[in-house]
């Protein structure tokens, strides 16, 4: 089990650019696949991006060509690139792990959550 602490979250405008960070705690954090998922008020928790542990990564339709995900395995570390940010990229953004090779995209596939940050896009 891996302890997961987001950060990077702000309020942006429309069109702007964040990077969230994800930091695992734990020695085997170089065996787990690791995912991004995004939940807005009143929605349900939705899967954004993901990365095998061997650097595979995937991506929900909604962000292609918008958001990149990285691992900085020697830190402990995964990333979720924001680049052209527009209002309904508004929600909480959680990192998520799971002790497989391979990450999938539905919540009840991870084993260890992160607290969540805030992503705020404004018009």
């Amino acid at each position: 089990q891996v302890q997961l602490v987001e950060s990077g979250g702000g309020l942006v405008q429309v069109g702007g650019s964040l990077r969230l960070s994800c930091a695992a705690s734990g020695r085997t954090f170089s065996t787990y696949s690791m995912g991004w998922f995004r939940q807005a008020p009143g929605k349900e928790r939705e899967f954004v991006a993901a990365i095998s542990w061997s650097g595979t990564t995937y991506f929900a339709d909604f962000v292609k060509g918008r958001f990149t995900i990285s691992r900085d395995n020697a830190k402990n570390t995964v990333y979720l690139q924001m680049d052209g940010l527009k209002p309904e990229d508004t929600a909480v953004y959680y990192c998520a792990g799971r002790t497989t090779a391979v990450p999938v995209s539905f919540t009840t596939g991870y084993t260890d959550w992160g607290q969540g940050t805030q992503v705020t896009v404004s018009s």
